[in-house]
């Protein structure tokens, strides 16, 4: 897994052996280690398989989602999407085996089995993913059997999901193993014919505030429909149509390039890396997804949605600008497709970027946002809490956008923190998203709350920063 691209060095890491995942915008360059296992002992941000594998199918609204494993894994990950629905709720009911001492030491196979049973009669579901985690896999239970004689006992879609946590200290490797399951959802079967429409497929998109919405409103605008989105409001029955796209958008970078490049290897569907985040991303992604059907009146009416959407956007971004201009922000978040968006973003707003990173960043990713960063910048692969508390005070930060498990670091520091997590509740795509994420910036970045928290408490000293 291990990779490496030129960026320059300079920032000091707190752990000797991170040295290689840290550096600082500017013209001497080396080289930053990504992508490669988190280091033992780091405690990285970094979430791990399981939930790597977890957020990328949860999404599917009226599947069952089994996970075998004890109780906790399927506590701590249920509903770990803000994804919306248009139809089933199922998918926000959290199913589990709740694996004991007696199982682990016996096996949980029949266990499983008689859970997928019950699920079945109880939902009907079409189709049940049967996630592995790390007890499980630790003893050995043949997840891949059980599911393949459950799926021939009911004829329905039992698919496993590798993703025992201690496979890889990288996220992304649950990625893939969401990906394999969902290539097996959609293979099509023995002698089955697949007819090609003008729908596209929006891999990447996880309907987080309702934002598959919003992309799918401006898209039908121009005169395209969505055949199916991964995985966001998908349902069982239009993943398997997917086949028959003729394009293949990619948002998310890390959780579906893959599983595009297998959509072209085996069915010729191309795909293209699109951004709805940013009102600059948006316009350009319209813009070129009507280049792709060359089509003379798409464009028009794609250059006419850019057009209204700008100019209606256009005083609530200057408001914003003019109070931010000057402030100074961090970026941290799971991929470098979302980092790079945030920092066109608040560069918009006149905001300087004092340190970003990501959990699953590959090389050229970071090449990419090398190249948009000022000097002096800081750029981290798989961070640990100790090395963002340390740049976030050196650099003197006044807002910190990242997920959950920055959300309490930020605000233990006196910092202003806004959620761009993948279980949040608020649409920040489109053009509408831009000025909802510029406000949010502005009211938490200039909200008087953190001068008083860093202010000395009566006979106490002043928070350091």
């Amino acid at each position: 897994m291990e990779e490496s691209c030129t960026l320059p060095r300079a920032a000091t890491a707190c752990i000797a052996e991170r040295q290689d995942s840290i550096q600082t915008a500017g013209k001497s360059r080396t080289r930053i280690h990504c992508a490669d296992d988190s280091l033992a002992g780091s405690v990285s941000q970094r979430a791990c398989v399981f939930c790597g594998a977890r957020v990328v199918l949860n999404p599917v609204t009226d599947a069952v989602h089994l996970i075998h494993g004890p109780v906790g894994c399927a506590t701590y990950t249920m509903d770990i999407r803000g994804s919306l629905s248009s139809g089933s709720e199922l998918f926000r009911t959290s199913f589990s085996t709740d694996m004991k001492e007696k199982d682990v030491i016996f096996g949980g196979e029949k266990k499983l089995a008689a859970c997928i049973d019950e699920v079945v009669e109880k939902y009907h579901p079409p189709a049940v993913f049967v996630y592995a985690t790390c007890v499980s896999g630790m003893i050995g239970d043949d997840i891949v059997a059980v599911c393949k004689a459950a799926s021939a006992r009911h004829n329905t879609d039992i698919i496993p999901v590798e993703s025992s946590g201690f496979i890889s200290g990288n996220k992304v490797v649950g990625y893939r193993a969401a990906a394999e399951a969902l290539l097996r959802l959609i293979r099509p079967k023995e002698g089955g014919t697949i007819e090609k429409t003008q729908k596209i497929n929006f891999l990447g998109e996880y309907n987080l505030g309702g934002e598959k919405w919003l992309a799918e409103r401006y898209l039908r605008e121009i005169g395209i429909e969505i055949n199916v989105a991964f995985t966001g409001d998908s349902t069982v029955a239009a993943l398997k149509r997917a086949p028959s796209a003729c394009l293949n958008l990619v948002q998310c970078t890390g959780s579906m390039h893959w599983v595009a490049q297998n959509l072209e290897r085996t069915f010729g569907t191309p795909y293209m890396d699109v951004n709805f985040f940013g009102p600059e991303n948006t316009a350009e992604s319209l813009r070129r997804i009507a280049a792709f059907y060359d089509d003379t009146a798409m464009m028009e009416r794609a250059e006419a949605l850019i057009a209204r959407e700008m100019a209606r956007i256009r005083p609530a971004i200057e408001k914003y600008r003019a109070r931010l201009r000057g402030k100074r922000a961090a970026i941290y978040v799971g991929g470098a497709y979302k980092a790079i968006a945030i920092i066109r973003q608040l560069r918009g707003l006149g905001m300087e970027i004092a340190l970003t990173g990501t959990q699953t960043g590959k090389a050229d990713e970071y090449e990419s946002m090398s190249r948009i960063l000022s000097e002096g910048t800081i750029i981290i692969d798989d961070a640990n809490p100790a090395e963002l508390e340390k740049f976030l005070l050196e650099k003197h930060v006044d807002v910190m956008i990242g997920g959950v498990k920055e959300r309490v670091l930020a605000y233990k520091l006196g910092i202003g923190f806004v959620d761009h997590n993948h279980d949040r509740k608020d649409g920040l795509a489109g053009f509408e998203g831009a000025v909802r994420f510029a406000r949010e910036v502005y009211v938490t970045t200039c909200s008087p709350v953190w001068e008083r928290a860093r202010s000395p408490a009566p006979g106490g000293e002043a928070h350091a920063r």
